[in-house]
């Protein structure tokens, strides 16, 4: 098994270190973090999708755009056909056919753009993610932030509920339909309520945790004291289902990341530092 990291959009808001913590500049610079895993039994899979082809050909199609404008403005995102996952997978010498199976933290915007860019691999989504996105939706960030036009072509869905035995304290979803047992969903609902994060188990033993938008900044995990940029912590708050689910279990993932520390591996989607270093090989 072998593990790439992908950074499928980027996203340039206004305030610069107040929502990375590190630019000079005036505008921030964030990224979707996606995994390519190559597996000898499974082919390809991706942790969630980015930005896609159509959200770079047609991001504002009237009368049901696949990115709001709202949100492109407020995230300043720019869409770049080279940081589609479907050309960085065919830049590692891939088809598109070749990834059989997506695994998605949740089907927000940035999160499942690329979806209809593999038209053949079977999107493996918690049940709730996909009640809740494909329902009515009321309220200014339920409309902005699924846009079911990104997935409305998807014909092979494998929807998985809460259950199984537990990953490190937290619940888990074992034995994915087609997939390997070293892969398996960990129900993070906060951010939404069928949110989850993503856990892969290394050769070595060693476990990377994909955990989605469950936190956005480095500096909320590995550390006893939570840190995080006044942008993303306003930008959590904004986007969040409920706060008291969302930060207890980022707290618990926080324990997890320092008592586990020489045995789990968490990243978050959108910190650039974090992506940058998985990317070079560096350790968190």
């Amino acid at each position: 098994m072998r593990i790439h990291h992908l950074n499928c959009g980027t996203d340039c808001p206004l305030g610069g270190a107040l929502f990375d913590g590190r630019s000079h500049g005036p505008l921030g610079h964030l990224v979707c973090h996606c995994l390519l895993i190559e597996t000898e039994a499974s082919g390809l899979v991706l942790v969630d999708t980015g930005y896609g082809l159509r959200d770079v050909a047609h991001p504002h199609r009237r009368p049901d755009p696949r990115i709001t404008l709202p949100w492109r403005a407020m995230l300043n995102i720019r869409l770049r056909e080279s940081e589609t996952a479907i050309r960085q997978i065919e830049a590692l010498g891939h088809r598109a056919g070749d990834v059989r199976h997506i695994v998605l933290t949740h089907l927000d915007f940035d999160h499942a753009g690329g979806l209809e860019d593999f038209p053949n691999a079977t999107v493996h989504v918690m049940r709730r993610e996909y009640d809740d996105a494909a329902g009515p939706h009321a309220g200014i960030v339920a409309r902005n932030r699924w846009r079911p036009r990104q997935w409305d072509q998807v014909a092979r869905w494998q929807f998985h509920s809460a259950g199984g035995e537990g990953w490190f304290g937290f619940g888990a979803v074992r034995d994915l339909p087609g997939l390997p047992p070293e892969i398996l969903l960990v129900p993070l609902p906060g951010h939404t309520w069928g949110h989850a994060g993503v856990a892969i188990r290394q050769p070595g033993g060693r476990w990377l945790l994909h955990a989605g938008d469950a936190y956005f900044y480095r500096g909320e995990m590995r550390e006893a004291r939570r840190r995080c940029t006044p942008g993303l912590r306003a930008y959590q708050r904004l986007m969040e289902v409920d706060a008291r689910a969302r930060l207890a279990n980022q707290a618990r993932l926080r324990d997890l990341s320092i008592a586990r520390r020489d045995t789990v591996t968490l990243v978050c989607a959108h910190d650039p530092v974090e992506w940058e270093r998985c990317r070079d090989g560096y350790p968190l």
